[in-house]
């Protein structure tokens, strides 16, 4: 990376403006070109120096208000081809395998669900049940009490390019 892709990573790392066009916002703060910007951060995601560039929403505020990570207790030698047909499904937000801490949690599987109400997030854990069938032998949902501010990595801000 060289000081210029540090710059663009500083500019960008707490979220790109609200505007119609984000990256010529960034562009002129920089002082580059709209196109360069996107070059870079194309550049970048091919490296792996940055992951993904997404919406986080606050699903608070969009009214999901009983979020639950679903847990799971699943064969293990299912457990991978099973989370990989639960992530897919379209109301799981993540989905990934964990390690067990036997005796007191022997839950190996975990799918993230959002949903408006309890009972919302119940029919989605009883789908999720249906997927995993006889291999899962028993679960539970841990509701979120309060949103956490989730942020990356942050590099320290980077001198105005010259």
């Amino acid at each position: 990376m060289d000081s210029v892709d540090l710059a663009l990573v500083a500019a960008c790392q707490a979220g790109l403006p609200l505007t119609p066009r984000p990256y010529h916002a960034i562009a002129a703060q920089l002082g580059l070109t709209a196109e360069e910007v996107m070059a870079r951060m194309q550049a970048m995601l091919q490296r792996g120096v940055i992951r993904r560039i997404g919406v986080v929403p606050n699903h608070y505020a969009l009214g999901y208000v009983a979020n639950g990570m679903t847990v799971w207790d699943v064969a293990d030698e299912q457990v991978d081809a099973l989370g990989k047909a639960v992530g897919r499904l379209g109301f799981v937000s993540h989905c990934y395998r964990r390690p067990r801490h036997l005796p007191l949690w022997p839950y190996n599987l975990f799918a993230m669900v959002h949903a408006k109400t309890r009972g919302e997030a119940e029919a989605y854990a009883a789908r999720i049940a249906d997927v995993l069938g006889a291999a899962c032998r028993q679960s539970d949902i841990l509701y979120s009490t309060r949103m956490l501010k989730k942020t990356g990595l942050r590099i320290v801000d980077q001198p105005p390019l010259s």
